[in-house]
């Protein structure tokens, strides 16, 4: 049965993250909570390798406890493209670095290398019992066809997965409107792409309405993304294109800096990425052209600092704040098994972030644009689709 964030517990959750929510896009965050961390100020371990095939207890724990005297420990299984994108997989290690400073947790991580070792992992978490591991979270949606396979193997193993829905009793599914905060990126910039605007090293050319989209591997979470943006900018204008692509990987910042460079060239202002660290690319191609770019996932103005004089805007999707929220519950003894946590804009689960450089230069009419559509999403005015056209 779905259900929607309690308020109450995301507000706590954002705090222990150093998040602030606004109205609309918002200014980054204030603190180093969103600093793309590859894990290196913690144990610097892979977890569970698979060196060996062992039960799991290969990993350092982060603060080299056995977990004895902690009130949790948690394995964690990444995504593809792993730690060090600056986006998907490092938001859900935030979260767990911001549940090992609440509250003193260990915990053991695992990068797989293709989608054909996730249940592998998977299990190795759930039947260690040095450590016995109090939650296993699975990051992304293609975790959910291997976790339909473990999680009623290990009954009595907590799970989270996000991104998905798997439908068991001992797994909490946290999903994500990323369509919702697409949108208000499409608003942005459906609205900037008809001005003259330059900020930092980028400008628009008025001359010329195109914006494009950019996404890793075509699947149903990024056509939401796709979805949301392509329906935000024919609300802002109907003489706006949005040129789409995908590269097909997560970890290709080459392929996202030539096909953003064929955006680019063909006269788009703005291109938005919802590709992982394949987003790169498109960020080195908006400096070389002299255009812009939206982040993903976390505030890549922060993230990818080196790019913020090109980077206006990122789409937020909170994942650090689920993990954190499912580690906070197993504690609480009060795990969501059997439950799907939906997060959109009215629980600050996505939101429009302005970047830390060149954000505060967004002309007000333009800001007031993309607040009043979060406004009409959440009065439930707007209905955001979730699936493209083609």
């Amino acid at each position: 049965m779905a259900s929607d964030f309690d308020r109450r517990r995301f507000l706590k959750a954002a705090s222990a993250a150093g998040l602030v929510g606004l109205a609309g896009c918002s200014g980054g965050p204030s603190g180093d909570g969103s600093d793309g961390s590859d894990g290196n100020d913690s144990d610097g371990s892979d977890g569970m390798d698979g060196d060996d095939g062992s039960d799991g207890s290969d990993g350092d724990d982060s603060d080299g406890s056995d977990g004895d005297d902690v009130p949790a420990t948690v394995g964690i299984v990444y995504s593809d493209g792993g730690l060090g994108d600056n986006s998907f997989n490092d938001a859900a290690k935030q979260g767990i670095l911001d549940a090992e400073e609440e509250f003193g947790i260990a915990y053991d991580e695992s990068e797989p290398d293709g989608t054909g070792e996730f249940g592998q992992y998977q299990q190795r978490y759930a039947s260690s019992t040095d450590p016995d591991y109090d939650l296993v979270s699975c990051i992304g949606f293609n975790q959910g066809d291997a976790l339909t396979e473990t999680a009623p193997q290990f009954p009595d193993q907590d799970f989270m997965v996000v991104d998905t829905v798997v439908e068991e009793s001992n797994v909490a599914s946290y999903l994500f409107r990323e369509h919702e905060g697409s949108f208000l990126m499409g608003v942005l910039a459906g609205n900037l792409t008809e001005t003259d605007f330059s900020a930092g090293a980028g400008s628009t050319a008025p001359d010329s309405t195109n914006v494009g989209f950019i996404g890793g591997v075509d699947s149903p979470v990024i056509r939401r993304f796709q979805a949301g943006f392509e329906a935000g900018v024919d609300y802002a204008s109907d003489d706006v294109d949005v040129t789409t692509s995908y590269v097909g990987s997560y970890a290709d910042p080459s392929g996202g800096q030539e096909q953003a460079l064929s955006m680019y060239q063909s006269g788009a202002d703005i291109v938005y990425h919802a590709a992982g660290a394949t987003g790169v690319g498109v960020f080195q191609a908006a400096q070389e052209e002299g255009r812009f770019a939206f982040g993903v996932d976390q505030d890549q103005s922060i993230t990818e600092d080196s790019f913020a004089d090109v980077i206006l805007a990122s789409m937020v999707k909170r994942v650090d704040t689920a993990v954190y929220e499912s580690i906070s519950n197993v504690i609480d003894d009060d795990h969501q098994g059997g439950s799907t946590v939906a997060l959109g804009l009215e629980s600050n689960g996505v939101e429009c972030v302005y970047g830390q450089e060149i954000g505060d230069e967004v002309p007000d009419e333009v800001v007031t644009a993309v607040s009043d559509a979060r406004d009409e999403i959440i009065e439930g005015n707007i209905e955001v689709p979730e699936t493209t056209s083609n």
